[in-house]
This record gives C-alpha cells, structure tokens and sequence, in this order.
C-alpha cells in the first residue's frame, strides 16, 4: 500500500523532470530567436545558453534527489 510520502515525492520527482524538460526547452527557443536577431552574437549566446541549461538542470537534479530522500 502506497503512503501519502511516497506519492508526494514520486509526484515530485516527476514535476521537476518535467519543469526541467519545458525550462530548457524555453531557454533552447529564445537562444535560437536571439541567434537569428543577432547572428553575429553567436557564440556568447550559445556559451550562455549552456551555462544557463546546466543550472535548470541541476536545480532539478537536486529537486529529484530530495523527493526520493524523502521516500
């Protein structure tokens, strides 16, 4: 029989995958909007784009981990 917490934190884990996937995939649609205004910004947008990704998707990692610490 499955307890409230453990529904909770499976709920959990599964929203911050899915708040990672639609936040990186904002961040990836206003890059290439940026790229195609200001072509010759290429590279730093790209470089920012990265670093901007790598921190949504930590911050979900790290969400995903308490959820299951919470298990």
């Amino acid at each position: 029989m499955l307890d409230l917490g453990t529904i909770g934190a499976t709920l959990g884990a599964g929203l911050a995958a899915i708040g990672a996937g639609l936040g990186i995939g904002k961040i990836g649609a206003s890059a290439m909007e940026a790229i195609g205004r200001q072509p010759e910004a290429t590279n730093k947008i790209r470089m920012n784009m990265i670093i901007v990704a790598a921190l949504v998707e930590g911050a979900a990692l790290f969400a995903i981990v308490v959820c299951f610490l919470a298990l």
